[in-house]
């Protein structure tokens, strides 16, 4: 397949409306992608002033603010919605990319295994290390074993480094952990 073939519907709980590291790596993605001759959709939310312009094609997804308390500035996508699952259809994608294990991202893996769409998982965030942060340790085994479960259902991992990769299998995340390296900006750093 060439990758003008492609048309990738990738899913991101922060595509561009907080300014981070991982979703700096998804709008070179999409830009990379986009330049080569592929086509693709991205569903995230969307606020009234992003940190940043987004590159591609962007759908915005139903989100409430994070339920976390000193974290307002980031939102939560709850779900796909009427509206999402048409644009999703009318798209067709023949790729799902996933960067979050959030709602949004379950509700897309559940959309892409009923359509027989492959599922590329992208791990940016050590979810599973949150509750440590808010007093509530005692909840990472059950968020291993969620992560877990969902990772295990899309085809294929992949993570930004092999100490990543080392994490994520000492987990039992997935069989099919790929290396997705990035870089450095050298023009930034």
């Amino acid at each position: 397949m060439d990758t003008s073939d492609l048309r990738i519907a990738l899913f991101s709980g922060n595509y561009n409306y907080t300014l981070d590291g991982a979703n700096q790596a998804l709008n070179r993605l999409v830009r990379s992608l986009l330049g080569n001759g592929a086509a693709v959709r991205i569903y995230s939310p969307k606020v009234a002033n992003p940190d940043f312009a987004a590159t591609g094609d962007l759908v915005g997804l139903p989100n409430v603010p994070m339920p976390v308390k000193g974290r307002g500035d980031y939102r939560m996508p709850t779900h796909l919605g009427a509206r999402v699952k048409r644009d999703l259809a009318e798209f067709a994608p023949n790729i799902v990319h996933l960067s979050s294990p959030d709602p949004s991202g379950h509700a897309a893996l559940r959309w892409a295994l009923a359509h027989d769409v492959p599922v590329l998982a992208s791990v940016h965030t050590r979810f599973e290390t949150y509750p440590r942060y808010y007093n509530m340790a005692f909840l990472e085994p059950l968020i291993i074993y969620m992560l877990r479960r969902y990772y295990h259902r899309c085809d294929a991992l992949v993570a930004p480094s092999q100490s990543m990769i080392d994490e994520l299998n000492a987990m039992r995340m997935h069989d099919d952990i790929g290396l997705w390296s990035r870089g450095v900006d050298r023009t930034i750093f």
